[in-house]
């Protein structure tokens, strides 16, 4: 009995400097992500709530994060998707409400910074039995690159708290992989749970044709410092008439951009400097 009680004790204390370990990386690697220059807008739901407050309790977290909606309920999800999902914990909610937090993230951040949107939705142990499988699915987005990861967690392993602890640190480390930084963490997973992903990129022409078909809203340009600060502001339209709203959507531009040269492309084969 004895040594069971100090097999215990010695389990007990090997979880605790593991669980010590794990939040040591943690910080690290969120203290990677706001010394990035991307901004992020995250939409959580069903889990991966401790994300939330491992961003926003290291300095910096302003540099990084947007906004963070979690849509709980399902008519939530519902409102913030604009429809009914087929399934709420699947790959492809995932994957929409990544690209709506990309676009978001395009709206809120400061002009020419690079953004990540982040998805995340789960079906995680509750107060009842699930009959189904203990899953998460997470998601990031950005302008060249799709990521998606399916993880599926042994059933009785863990209480609800610690399966929200370890979606929420792989959220992280997703979160660094989208912000190109180090990501440097102890397993959190056990030999019996499942995981895998897949990524695709996007390459300029692709970009393009995304903006074109309204998946995404705009497209960033970065700048480097040492290029001259004469630019060219490009805005689609015929401009035939010129009226007085298109004067003020270019007294807009140049006021944001501060930059004079604005060219204006039309459809017509037309090109004219303005």
């Amino acid at each position: 009995m004895r040594q069971m009680a100090l097999n215990r004790g010695e389990g007990n204390e090997r979880r605790r400097r593991r669980a010590r370990m794990t939040e040591g990386c943690i910080r690290i690697a969120v203290e990677a992500i706001h010394s990035s220059p991307f901004q992020a807008v995250l939409h959580l739901a069903g889990g991966a709530s401790q994300v939330v407050g491992s961003l926003l309790s290291v300095p910096g977290a302003s540099n990084t994060v947007l906004e963070v909606v979690v849509p709980y309920s399902k008519m939530s999800l519902i409102q913030l998707l604009g429809k009914i999902p087929s399934q709420f914990c699947s790959q492809q909610t995932a994957e929409d409400m990544a690209l709506l937090a990309y676009n978001r993230a395009l709206k809120l951040s400061t002009p020419g910074s690079p953004v990540v949107g982040v998805g995340f939705t789960g079906s995680l142990a509750s107060s009842r039995p699930k009959l189904g499988e203990h899953r998460f699915y997470m998601s990031t987005r950005t302008a060249d690159q799709l990521w998606i990861s399916r993880v599926t967690l042994t059933k009785g392993l863990r209480t609800r708290e610690e399966e929200d602890r370890v979606s929420s640190h792989l959220l992280i480390k997703a979160i660094a992989n989208a912000c190109k930084v180090p990501a440097t963490s102890v397993s959190v997973l056990s030999e019996s749970d499942v995981s895998d992903e897949c990524e695709t990129q996007f390459n300029e022409d692709q970009q393009l044709e995304q903006l074109i078909n309204g998946q995404i809203c705009f497209k960033i340009y970065p700048f480097a410092n040492e290029i001259p600060a004469e630019r060219k502001i490009i805005m689609p339209g015929s401009f035939n008439p010129l009226h007085d709203g298109h004067l003020k959507l270019m007294e807009v531009a140049t006021r944001q951009c501060r930059q004079t040269s604005i060219i204006s492309v039309s459809d017509q084969r037309s090109c004219q400097a303005i």
